[in-house]
């Protein structure tokens, strides 16, 4: 086995932990959209970073941070409706990320790379980086378990029993944003929120709890890692894609089993 295929496998693998219990947490709560507004605003982070001089990838958990604080406030100001909202944020910040690399004059950037991942040009620092942001992100989950449960089915009862819905929210705001970023070498900014959505899918129909699905959800995004590298290997097809498309055959294969 090739030393970038072991790397860029256990890179995809570092995200799909952490991927499991929050696409859980997303298809619970019905917030697909969410993961693709905070996606849109990473190449407006990328160019940011690279305008600026610093690295890209402070640029980008910089950008999607803000703009998960910035989707928090206006959701609660009720301007808007939601989803009005969130269209509005995700076209603005990728189209303005696009027109910013644009104007940037001598800088080489792989659009493709950026838009459907390329998890093969892992380096074993990248490897670090994923691993120690899904190890923190993964730890705030569980820690948050029963609260993050409680607000999912009922925010009236959450705050009855003493938990700071707001907050609580706001938490898992940050914590999508910074799974995003560091999800977006691996599938691409116009691809994460299908590594996050598809598995959880997958999980709901063979879970019998919600700490099984989100277990579950975990090992479906392994599997689709794994068949999405060996599909790439095997007949040279974009890694990124290929993650998708392997996500989506488990979630078809899953039809088959009945719920009981």
């Amino acid at each position: 086995m090739d030393s970038f295929f072991l790397i860029a496998a256990l890179g995809g693998i570092g995200v799909a932990l952490v991927s499991g219990p929050l696409g859980s947490f997303i298809v619970w709560r019905r917030m697909a959209y969410f993961g693709d507004t905070l996606s849109h605003s990473g190449l407006l982070g990328i160019s940011l970073g690279l305008m600026l001089n610093i690295y890209p990838t402070f640029g980008l958990l910089l950008t999607t941070i803000i703009i998960a604080g910035l989707l928090y406030v206006l959701e609660r100001q009720k301007l808007l409706p939601t989803d009005t909202l969130l269209g509005i944020l995700s076209h603005t910040a990728l189209s303005v990320g696009l027109i910013t690399i644009g104007f940037m004059q001598g800088v080489r950037i792989d659009l493709n790379a950026l838009l459907f991942g390329d998890l093969l040009s892992l380096e074993w620092i990248d490897v670090a980086q994923i691993y120690v942001v899904s190890v923190l992100m993964l730890s705030m989950i569980i820690f948050l378990w029963d609260r993050l449960l409680m607000v999912t089915i009922s925010t009236e009862l959450a705050e009855a029993e003493g938990i700071p819905s707001n907050s609580i929210h706001l938490i898992f705001l940050l914590i999508m944003a910074l799974t995003i970023a560091i999800s977006m070498k691996i599938v691409g900014i116009l691809l994460i929120t299908s590594l996050l959505i598809i598995p959880a899918a997958t999980a709901r129909r063979l879970a019998r709890s919600p700490e099984s699905m989100a277990i579950i959800a975990s090992l479906m995004g392994c599997l689709a890692i794994l068949g999405g590298l060996s599909a790439s290997w095997y007949w040279d097809v974009a890694s990124g894609p290929a993650i998708v498309v392997a996500a989506a055959s488990l979630f078809v294969f899953s039809l088959l089993f009945k719920r009981s």
